[in-house]
């Protein structure tokens, strides 16, 4: 258990230590600084001591901003995203007027790295430990991208963080290693962020003295400490997600200040501890329904394609039983089929109908998804996957009783209509590749018909055939394994290890004609 910082000095003396270390510091260059702000416990005992500091100098001495940026995933917890909102407006209230070097700054991932945009448009698979795909697009990139812009017009920058080595042993060991490598008193390189460096003033801090601190101390911007303790109080985990620069940054999805949506750990303590604890919450059940249900351990195999995203197939050996020793050759799964990515928009977009008519008045015009975001999704599905149907505003009419605001047919693609789409599935009887095949390589020839040059066509064209060269799943299994087994045998044959014979002969279709 990590010693109090405060077992030595009152509350008092220990802050006034810190706000002395923090001014050295302060007045020591010209570098900006950046504030890793999440809402949570930690990272607003960091900010308050900052801020108070600060303002103990005369205003002249306030030379450089500081900047507190805060990561806004999209998929946060909604009551924590209107407490961190309505946090950052009042710093830039407060900090204008009391004369202070703050900026507050909401930061978000770019379009194209939404989690929606990647698991319902994209079709990637609910994250999870062996597939991460979440916290580089939504935490990292967006966090990142503020501090190298710093960078670039500074030419440094000075990352303050809220981490401390009490919060576990694995973060106790990150910082040591920092600290044998610091190049100014209290200042750590960032690996990650070149002509940054990291510090962290409660790193000494156990989890008790940063609740003694906000308690027994006023929050400089005007929020009551209080209602954070009020927020945390009844949850299951008492964590918060820091500011994101890494992927050794655990997954924060026990925390009150995590993803909704997360799936990296095995159930939202903190989500269903909100609903147990308050009656008044019960209206985001929809949420942690939905997100159980993205849980990668419900998930089966019929929802994802038998090809990865480029439209290759991949083998890999699996368990033939739990806790059997003998494996077997199977196909890498890939994206969700159109099917499953139907059904997670319809979902999403019932569980936000449903929240706006439950929820409270914060919540009531609530965008678990966005418009842009829709737009995005619905442009992957015709354009990227062929989809010709273009079924989302379809869904989004019958999901919320409201018609899709954004157009209602891309007629300018020259996209089927409804009675073409039915004529074509006739034609093909039910054969499902069939179908997605001769979809796309009309679709590919729409495309190309508008643009100034074709060049380029055939290339597409070939390669529509070839993601759809299979019968079906068992045919593309059967081709792979032939496929790895003349692989071997050329690699044999050219270390002279392997003898021909009548068996090794090919036979039969092979990759080769693709």
């Amino acid at each position: 258990m990590a010693l109090s910082f405060f077992r030595k000095r009152s509350v008092d003396a220990g802050e006034q230590q810190l706000q002395d270390e923090v001014r050295a510091l302060y007045l020591e260059d010209s570098v900006p600084w950046v504030v890793g702000y999440s809402g949570g416990k930690d990272s607003t005992a960091t900010l308050q001591i900052v801020w108070r500091a600060i303002a103990g100098l005369d205003p002249p001495q306030r030379h450089k901003t500081i900047h507190v940026i805060s990561t806004d995933t999209l998929v946060e917890n909604p009551i924590v995203v209107s407490w961190v909102n309505r946090s950052l407006e009042a710093m830039n209230e407060q900090a204008a007027q009391q004369d202070m070097p703050v900026c507050s700054h909401r930061l978000t991932p770019e379009l194209r790295d939404s989690y929606w945009v990647n698991l319902i448009g994209r079709g990637y698979p609910a994250p999870r430990h062996k597939f991460r795909w979440c916290t580089e697009r939504l935490k990292i990139k967006p966090s990142n991208r503020f501090i190298r812009d710093t960078v670039r017009e500074s030419g440094e920058a000075i990352v303050v963080l809220g981490t401390r080595k009490g919060e576990s042993a694995v973060r106790a060991r990150s910082m040591a290693r920092q600290e044998k490598d610091r190049v100014r008193d209290g200042l750590s390189p960032n690996a990650n962020l070149p002509n940054s460096l990291i510090y962290s003033p409660i790193e000494e801090w156990s989890n008790d003295d940063v609740w003694t601190y906000l308690m027994q101390t006023p929050n400089p911007w005007g929020y009551e400490n209080r209602d954070l303790l009020t927020m945390y109080q009844g949850a299951s985990a008492d964590g918060e997600c820091p500011l994101v620069v890494d992927t050794t940054t655990p997954s924060c999805g026990d925390s009150r200040f995590g993803c909704w949506v997360c799936t990296l750990v095995d159930e939202d303590k903190s989500m269903q501890a909100m609903i147990r604890n308050d009656q008044d919450k019960d209206w985001m059940e929809p949420l942690l329904d939905l997100r159980n249900e993205l849980d990668p351990k419900r998930e089966d195999r019929e929802s994802r394609d038998f090809r990865r995203m480029s439209g290759l197939v991949q083998l890999y050996y699996r368990k033939v039983e739990k806790d059997s020793t003998d494996r077997e050759q199977a196909l890498i799964p890939g994206p969700y089929i159109q099917e499953k990515r139907e059904y997670w928009l319809r979902r999403l977009l019932e569980a936000q109908t449903a929240v706006r008519s439950l929820g409270p008045a914060i919540v009531r015009d609530i965008q678990l998804v966005s418009p842009a975001e829709l737009e995005e999704i619905r442009r992957i599905w015709v354009f990227e996957k062929h989809e010709i149907e273009d079924s989302l505003p379809r869904i989004f009419e019958e999901a919320t009783g409201v018609p899709y605001a954004g157009p209602m047919q891309l007629e300018e693609q020259g996209l089927f209509g409804v009675e073409e789409v039915r004529l074509l599935k006739e034609v093909c009887g039910g054969d499902r590749l069939q179908y997605e095949l001769l979809r796309e390589l009309i679709n590919t020839e729409q495309q190309f018909r508008t643009k100034m040059s074709r060049r380029g066509i055939f290339a597409a064209l070939e390669k529509a055939v070839k993601r759809h060269f299979y019968v079906d799943q068992d045919d593309a299994l059967d081709m792979a394994k032939r496929r790895k087994r003349d692989l071997d045998r050329a690699a044999e044959h050219s270390l002279g290890l392997h003898t021909p014979d009548a068996a090794s002969q090919p036979s039969g279709r092979t990759e080769d004609t693709r």
